[in-house]
């Protein structure tokens, strides 16, 4: 048996109905928590999956790059062809373990935070497992790109330490190109895994990590606070909204500072990372802009109909933050009266809810 299972809809029902274990039945709410097992059964092909994309990027990142990639050094005068690949190798300002747990702890921690209000187990594990897509799925696809594609870091001439004298024989790679002063890296004698990761320069995996959680966040922080909403929220909750966009920015361009990455870098990880994002967080949620859905969570087993409204948000303004019993919630009532023609009413304090014959105490 699924996780929750479907009863047949009456002519007066605008969306899918679901059953939930020790509930009547009710409109698409999400309201039941399900055991180990059922939640188990309903996710098992998701982390049998993300292990797979996490072992098959770990399997790419480790491997040496694949094309064999030509440099010029100097010119027959000394002067170093390229400047901008002759800065030298400096300790990261952001480590990748940092950037890392920037991109994943620091979210899920804060998504758990929202819980003390918001009380939702669906809620929060569709945060968790949206945020997991979006790192997992932009990091395989980074990964690739710099295996395939590449190209030099900043400090690139610094680790590669050429010495043109050491090459003993042209394989047809090596002294070529007008005034024969392009080579490849046999003529480096640095260290080999340092030499590897400086010719694989983009895209950025630290711009990819930090804009895939933290652009998840950003897109999840708005749908709980409602932002972009019916009613003018509180200037806070602008900045609060924005503050992940801010860090993803400031770990990303650390890395311009401290020279392991070009401008271009960065921006090929942002965009990587942000599509990522969006598609998670729709693939979890039933909307990313629309004010009036994107707090809800998604069920894998029956469609959310966008009718009937479920779930909870973190604001209490303006009728947001509780949920309207049997067929409306945070800020939406659906009118059966007229059948199922009938259309949603925006509800934006007590006294609308009212007006719609629903009592006070039944908004919560």
């Amino acid at each position: 048996m699924g996780l929750f299972t479907r009863r047949a809809q009456n002519a007066n029902d605008t969306a899918p109905v679901e059953k939930h274990r020790g509930y009547h039945d009710e409109p698409y709410t999400m309201s039941s928590r399900p055991t180990f097992g059922q939640w188990l059964k309903g996710t098992w092909l998701d982390l049998l999956t993300m292990v797979v994309l996490g072992a098959i990027g770990l399997g790419v990142y480790y491997a040496p790059p694949a094309p064999s990639r030509s440099f010029a050094v100097t010119f027959a005068n000394g002067e170093i062809v390229y400047p901008q690949f002759a800065y030298p190798l400096r300790d990261e300002i952001i480590p990748i373990w940092l950037a890392a747990f920037l991109a994943s702890v620091v979210p899920i921690f804060i998504m758990l935070l929202m819980q003390i209000r918001i009380r939702s187990f669906w809620d929060f594990n569709n945060a968790v497992i949206g945020l997991l897509y979006s790192l997992i799925t932009a990091a395989v696809f980074q990964v690739f790109i710099k295996w395939l594609i590449g190209g030099l870091r900043p400090h690139f001439l610094d680790v590669c330490k050429p010495d043109m004298s050491r090459l003993t024989n042209n394989n047809g790679l090596n002294r070529v190109g007008y005034e024969q002063i392009y080579y490849t890296k046999e003529i480096c004698t640095g260290d080999e895994k340092e030499i590897n990761d400086s010719l694989e320069s983009m895209p950025s995996g630290h711009a990819t990590a930090a804009f895939a959680g933290l652009v998840f966040l950003y897109l999840y922080l708005n749908a709980k606070l409602k932002v972009f909403s019916n009613y003018h929220p509180a200037l806070w909750k602008l900045a609060v909204t924005y503050m992940p966009l801010l860090g993803a920015c400031l770990i990303a361009g650390a890395l311009t500072i401290d020279e392991f990455h070009h401008w271009y870098d960065l921006l090929a990880g942002a965009t990587i990372g942000t599509v990522m994002a969006f598609s998670a967080y729709r693939m979890t949620f039933a909307a990313v802009w629309d004010w009036r859905y994107n707090h809800i969570p998604l069920s894998r087993y029956a469609p959310f109909g966008y009718g009937d409204v479920a779930g909870a948000t973190f604001t209490r303004k303006a009728g947001w933050g509780g949920m309207v019993r049997r067929g409306a919630s945070n800020g939406v009532i659906n009118d059966h009266r007229h059948g199922a023609g009938s259309t949603a009413v925006p509800v934006s304090s007590t006294a609308a809810a009212r007006g719609h014959g629903i009592r006070g105490d039944d908004i919560v």
